[in-house]
């Protein structure tokens, strides 16, 4: 081959290259283009690769039969070509790759995060090792051709030094060229790495200001595409709880709007009560209810568990007490009533509900009473500074639908009496040492401030219990309503 000319051997060399470049764009845009994305560069790589090899084939074919070259001649031409077609891929590979992730950032393809994926540290490594080998190749090649052209043109000192630098200046060249082809290979993967980094960076930021209206494309089937199928996977639970919390903040508002929003006026009574919910919607419950002109029923309930299951819970006891209020006798005909409904609705969930409903007459000055599996009430009696109870027997609500709650009543109150109606959540409140709040800081707090009046009793126990808690996470829900007689 050496004894062709320069214009000859490119006329050769391009007559190879041109039908295959020709059918290039109608290869590329079957081969490469149908592809799914993150396989696109890989394909891209082939493609070139195998369009040097074939030109590379088809002159040497010609060289062999047409100009009767020795097939040993040809292997140098074939070795570059296939360099070279290593090279093209690569930069074509990298090309279609950054094609791909910019596609991607502008359409945010939901591509499905790669099952398998091909390391970048293994792909980088395959490279280099290649390109070595490669490199090393040409060099021994351009040093062997050397050798023999000096062992047979080196006939006297001048010659030999014009020979010389003949061969420095063609390794130089040679070196120059790959050097560059180097340089652009690592130009082209630094800049895909920039904007690999640069979508996934952006996506965060917008993430970190509460913006989780996009997702990272998945463009590679590397680290990356693995790093943004999960990045889009926490941006979709994000999004879930973010919807989550938006309907628990509705469904906290539309509980808080079930609970009474002023005391009932009662001649003779002075009645305040409040609720705290551990979570943003809870299972206890508190109202008051007009029974009749001299009568008010006050109802102070505590659903199993608490949080949005609970709340759901509440709700529906309470539309049934509602329900059957409107046909009202007495204390334990009412639970027995709403006890049936609530046992089959809970009849396969197995959750429970402890009630405490009170009746006060003020006519009669007669209180009436049922717990219902409920803690009992406190009374404290200001003229003794005794505390008792308001006990008696009863069943929590949704356990038995046959069984029958009876009445319990009193008379022995008089001015300046408190009632606390509450939910163990107040007594059970620990701190960080581990201890309960407890009934006697209970019964402490109520003597402390029994000359005020029932808000500013029922507020000083809640505030109590907050400052005994301290840091300490609220682990129940607080209910109580407090009653002062006049």
């Amino acid at each position: 081959m050496a004894s062709l000319s320069p214009v000859h051997l490119g006329t050769i060399i391009g007559s190879g290259f041109l039908p295959l470049l020709l059918l290039r764009p109608f290869l590329a845009n079957y081969f490469v283009n149908n592809a799914v994305g993150p396989k696109q560069p890989k394909r891209a790589f082939i493609l070139d690769f195998c369009i040097c090899t074939g030109a590379a084939a088809i002159i040497n074919i010609y060289n062999l039969f047409n100009l009767g070259f020795p097939a040993v001649s040809l292997i140098s031409l074939f070795i570059g070509c296939v360099i070279s077609g290593f090279f093209i891929g690569l930069n074509s590979s990298l090309r279609q790759e950054r094609h791909v992730i910019l596609q991607a950032m502008k359409s945010e393809q939901n591509v499905p995060v790669p099952k398998r994926f091909f390391p970048m540290t293994r792909k980088f490594s395959y490279i280099a090792v290649t390109t070595s080998l490669l490199v090393s190749l040409v060099l021994i090649m351009v040093f062997t051709r050397d050798v023999e052209w000096l062992a047979t043109t080196a006939r006297d000192a001048d010659s030999i030094s014009d020979a010389k630098m003949s061969v420095i200046f063609e390794i130089f060249f040679i070196m120059g060229v790959l050097l560059i082809l180097l340089m652009n290979l690592i130009f082209s993967y630094s800049k895909n790495l920039r904007l690999l980094f640069n979508n996934e960076t952006q996506i965060l930021e917008k993430v970190q200001k509460g913006d989780l209206s996009n997702k990272v494309p998945i463009a590679t089937n590397d680290e990356f595409g693995i790093i943004a199928g999960h990045t889009n996977h926490m941006i979709d639970g994000l999004r879930h709880r973010f919807e989550l919390i938006n309907a628990l903040k509705l469904a906290e508002e539309v509980q808080q709007n079930l609970l009474p929003t002023q005391s009932p006026f009662l001649p003779g009574y002075d009645i305040s009560g409040a609720s705290l919910y551990c979570d943003q919607t809870g299972g206890d419950y508190y109202d008051y209810l007009l029974l009749s002109e001299h009568k008010v029923g006050i109802v102070v309930a505590d659903v199993c568990g608490h949080g949005i299951g609970a709340a759901m819970l509440m709700t529906s006891i309470r539309a049934f007490l509602i329900s059957a209020i409107r046909s009202y006798s007495n204390p334990a005909e009412l639970l027995n009533r709403i006890n049936i409904s609530i046992s089959r609705d809970c009849a396969i969930s197995g959750r429970f509900t402890s009630m405490f409903f009170l009746e006060i007459d003020h006519q009669d000055d007669r209180l009436r009473w049922v717990r219902a599996g409920h803690e009992p009430a406190i009374c404290y009696h200001q003229k003794s500074g005794k505390f008792t109870k308001l006990e008696g027997d009863g069943l929590v609500l949704g356990v038995e639908e046959s069984y029958t709650y009876t009445n319990n009543t009193s008379r022995s109150f008089s001015q300046g009496d408190i009632i606390l109606v509450g939910t163990d959540g107040i007594h059970e409140t620990r701190n960080s040492k581990d201890e309960l709040f407890g009934q006697e800081r209970v019964q402490h707090s109520i003597s402390t401030h029994s000359h005020e009046s029932a808000r500013v009793i029922q507020q000083a126990l809640v505030d109590e219990v907050i400052r005994f808690r301290g840091d300490m996470p609220q682990e129940d829900d607080i209910t109580l309503v407090v009653i002062k007689v006049k």
